[in-house]
């Protein structure tokens, strides 16, 4: 069994969530990478490596390098030289078979987030499939303790989306709103318990709030910054991300002052335990 540790990643010009082991190492990588997963069937030949969602799809990221290594190019810097440029994959998770989701985004060091973004579903045989298309920020993804509900952030719409799932095909069908959070302020990513909780990020909002598998508030946690990035469970504490806070200090002197550090705070509760990537044998 792994340890129960977490993956922290740090990318600028955008939010950015948790997912990377905290170790006494630190890499900078060669370009953005931001989610993870540990791969549960890869053997000694990737015994040091996780697989990441980065500027142009999906890789293999060695623990002990930071050495990227493409498995699935979603575009192809040569025949799309543009939309290779402007696009990158943002939050992402892995289903109870080993498909690994991922969102991507326009590049916010390009261009503005638009529509153009696509939920990506990647299968163990490395056939990729495009689930939901007309995304704009992507973000928190996971799955209800049954495991036929699927949970979707798509942060501009201020909304987390819940979908029918069918955990043998990896289908999904049946889009609706799980929960508003209401503009301005936005979901971002989030984590699920052992109870079938959402704990979402509210960037903007300084907060995480606890949603329940019914669609309903139940828990709020305050910040001394306005911008929560993303959450992730370690043992019953919760890590969170924040992002800095680029507004004038005599604004929101205090948000400035705590943005972009990481918090933990003992929730009572442990996290639903994480998939990990399956290759196919």
């Amino acid at each position: 069994m792994r340890p129960e540790t977490s993956f922290v990643l740090s990318t600028s010009g955008t939010r950015s969530c948790i997912c990377f082991q905290i170790t006494s190492m630190a890499h900078s990588l060669s370009e953005t990478c931001s989610v993870t997963a540990n791969i549960a069937n890869g053997g000694d030949d990737h015994k040091d490596l996780i697989v990441v969602a980065a500027k142009h799809g999906y890789a293999l990221a060695d623990r002990n390098t930071g050495q990227l290594s493409y498995i699935r190019k979603v575009w192809d810097e040569q025949e799309d030289p543009e939309k290779a440029r402007r696009m990158r994959f943002n939050d992402g998770a892995v289903d109870s078979h080993g498909r690994f989701w991922a969102g991507s985004m326009n590049d916010p060091k390009v261009q503005k987030p638009t529509n153009e973004g696509v939920l990506f579903r990647l299968d163990p045989d490395l056939q990729l499939h495009r689930m939901v298309e007309g995304v704009s920020i992507p973000n928190g993804i996971g799955w209800n303790l049954r495991d036929d509900t699927m949970y979707f952030t798509d942060s501009p719409t201020a909304k987390i989306f819940a979908f029918d799932f069918d955990a043998s095909t990896g289908t999904i069908s049946n889009r609706r709103v799980h929960y508003d959070v209401g503009e301005p302020m936005e979901p971002d990513g989030f984590a699920i318990d052992e109870e079938g909780c959402i704990w979402s990020a509210i960037y903007g909002g300084g907060k995480i709030i606890r949603i329940s598998p019914e669609g309903k508030l139940i828990g709020e946690i305050s910040f001394p910054t306005r911008n929560i990035t993303c959450p992730t469970f370690v043992g019953t504490e919760l890590f969170v991300t924040t992002a800095k806070d680029d507004v004038n200090d005599e604004q929101f002197p205090e948000s400035v002052r705590y943005g972009g550090r990481v918090y933990r705070i003992d929730v009572g509760v442990r996290g639903k335990p994480k998939n990990e990537f399956r290759f196919q044998k």
